[in-house]
């Protein structure tokens, strides 16, 4: 017999909502513990997409269901899980209901490269990475304005406040509260400068990298799971004309998750 949809009531969203659930290869167990016990009524007639999986599953979710307005739920099944809530089967209901948002603008990355002009978003991050033995040789620009005239390097990267806490923090870079209105400008391993640690940008900041010698010293560039390779100028901008929305169980929402990141060992 079929299931009749689930029916929640929330502040977010007053009216019967139905759900669609999505999982990574690792977590079909969990997918079909969870349709077992909600009916799953498909992406185009869902309210809310349930991804299972970890961060990186999430990033994909959150690509493919650009320009949807669907809210996206994430329950973790991977490794770090950040960008996750924890994973249970029970209560699904009342903590959708509950649940609290946060609302994430992705990165437009424009990579010229000898194949041509690729344009790509990212959520997290752009990052520019060295692809031989050699190190990178970028040139730095802020609004058309050159910042660094060489900046020797294994790369830099370019975050989101919701990526800040993924290769930005590994790369040493800032921790930024979700809703700030700034990116983090973040060098991977620089010789020269070698005291620059990286920059804060206010949101609307123009970031430009011109790479020098680009053919003895080549350079790919990276927008989340996108990766252009031999690229000669990359052009990164927030685009704050797509919104996406993701939900958070109450009083574990992301940003206590990354003040709380901000405090540990």
């Amino acid at each position: 017999m079929a299931r009749k949809p689930v029916r929640m009531q929330s502040p977010c969203y007053p009216y019967p909502m139905k759900l669609h659930f999505t999982a990574t290869p690792e977590a079909q167990e969990a997918l079909a513990a969870m349709r077992a016990r909600h009916t799953d009524v498909g992406a185009g007639a869902a309210d809310i997409i349930v991804a299972l999986g970890g961060d990186g599953f999430m990033l994909q979710t959150l690509h493919a269901f650009l320009g949807k307005g669907k809210p996206i739920y994430g329950m973790n099944l991977g490794s770090v899980g950040f960008l996750m809530n924890e994973y249970h089967e029970e209560a699904l209901e009342g903590r959708l209901a509950a649940a609290e948002q946060a609302k994430v603008h992705p990165l437009r990355m424009r990579a010229k490269s000898r194949d041509g002009v690729v344009e790509a978003l990212a959520f997290n991050e752009v990052s520019l990475l060295r692809e031989t033995r050699q190190a990178a040789k970028i040139r730095v620009m802020v609004d058309e304005r050159p910042r660094i005239a060489e900046l020797i390097c294994d790369g830099i990267l370019v975050s989101t406040p919701a990526g800040s806490t993924a290769y930005n923090l590994s790369a040493h870079g800032p921790i930024l509260p979700i809703d700030a209105a700034l990116l983090a400008l973040t060098p991977i391993s620089a010789f020269r400068p070698r005291r620059w640690r990286g920059a804060l940008l206010p949101h609307r900041a123009r970031v430009r990298f011109e790479v020098l010698e680009s053919a003895k010293r080549p350079v790919s560039a990276v927008a989340d799971d996108l990766e252009v390779r031999d690229v000669s100028v990359v052009d990164v901008a927030e685009d704050r004309s797509i919104a996406m929305t993701m939900l958070y169980d109450a009083g574990h929402n992301l940003d206590e998750r990354i003040l709380s990141e901000q405090f540990v060992d």
